[in-house]
């Protein structure tokens, strides 16, 4: 495993989301913020205590009860959220189907809903076999309506019936098709994305020759670029060689990603894939589609016990099915013969 030991700021840094000199903590004035964001925001500002119950908790065994809920009816909501948090000393945690299973959309927070209403497909085209999509967009809504074009999200988590594109780019999804269609990293082509210090920014493509054109035009967004391109210089040979090569590589930060391929293009937008939150607010997403299948078959392949049907896996993945389910039933003769033939083991 490599381990690269960037300082505490540095990554968070380059993202402009250091806490300021006030600072993150328990002094936040819960009624001043419900009356500031109510003010400043068109959706629905929920501090009762239903609500906060209500949102305490998601999909996994954590429950932290938020500061209060904000509902955006539009992006102007989330920056006027994020302004008004910031100016009042409040984190901010984003949420879309709550169907994550490590607590990721639970804090002590402000938490952004953005499943109820910024839940819009913005844009589909067929030729460029692209999706613009707001944040609170589920999975299978986009599957069914890209689906009239042959097309599809590769993509499929196991909450894919009401898991969102915010929280699906901010772990990093992969699902069952991850080993044919990569994960979400793979699969996102740019992103708006809004920094804590309220700084917006369009994350895609670009070159080496960009990102200096961009440093050089200065500003909030150069400042972030120019930390990053410190960042990649100063750590890409370790990156190199260490990141492995795994094809559902889905923990920590994607630093690979700030690397040029062969074309000499990398992508910022998939930097922050993966990031839970913890770099950027997601404003919108484009999307890569891929073809849908046009027809799928299942073969069933029975083993005598699971150590077997795990030795013939490798040769199984080159035949690049779209998807794999296991399921054994150990006989008693099965697990006898292997145990028996493993030293230090035993069987009853």
């Amino acid at each position: 495993m490599l381990v690269v030991p960037i300082r505490s700021a540095e990554l968070v840094g380059a993202a402009r989301l250091a806490r300021g000199a006030r600072g993150f903590g328990p002094a936040v004035d819960a009624a001043a913020l419900a009356r500031a964001l109510a003010a400043r925001v068109e959706g629905e500002v929920r501090f009762d205590a239903a609500s906060r119950a209500l949102y305490a908790q998601d999909a996994s065994n954590y429950r932290r009860t938020p500061l209060g809920v904000v509902v955006p009816a539009s992006n102007d909501d989330v920056v006027a959220t994020i302004a008004v948090c910031r100016a009042l000393g409040a984190p901010v945690v984003s949420r879309g189907g709550g169907t994550a299973l490590a607590g990721q959309t639970v804090n002590e927070a402000v938490v952004i809903d953005f499943s109820k209403r910024l839940d819009r497909i913005l844009e589909i085209d067929p030729a460029a076999k692209l999706a613009r999509v707001e944040l609170g967009v589920v999975c299978d809504d986009l599957v069914r309506a890209a689906r009239p074009f042959g097309l599809t999200w590769g993509p499929k988590p196991a909450t894919h019936s009401r898991c969102c594109f915010g929280g699906m780019l901010a772990n990093n999804c992969g699902g069952m098709h991850a080993q044919i269609n990569g994960t979400a990293v793979n699969n996102v082509e740019a992103l708006d994305v809004l920094l804590y210090d309220g700084t917006r920014m369009h994350l895609g493509w670009t070159t080496d020759r960009e990102l200096d054109r961009d440093v050089a035009a200065g500003g909030p967004r150069g400042a972030v670029l120019e930390r990053l391109r410190g960042l990649r210089d100063r750590y890409a040979e370790r990156i190199r060689a260490g990141y492995p090569k795994l094809p559902r590589r889905v923990s920590g930060y994607n630093l690979d990603q700030l690397l040029p391929g062969d074309d000499g293009r990398y992508n910022l937008a998939r930097v922050v894939v993966g990031s839970e939150g913890t770099l950027v607010t997601m404003l919108e997403a484009t999307l890569r589609l891929i073809d849908e299948p046009p027809a799928l078959g299942v073969v069933v392949l029975g083993y005598p016990d699971v150590y077997e049907a795990a030795d013939a896996v490798p040769p199984l993945v080159e035949l690049r099915p779209a998807r794999s389910k296991g399921w054994t039933q150990r006989s008693t003769a099965s697990s006898k013969r292997r145990a028996a033939s493993t030293p230090g083991t035993s069987s009853s």
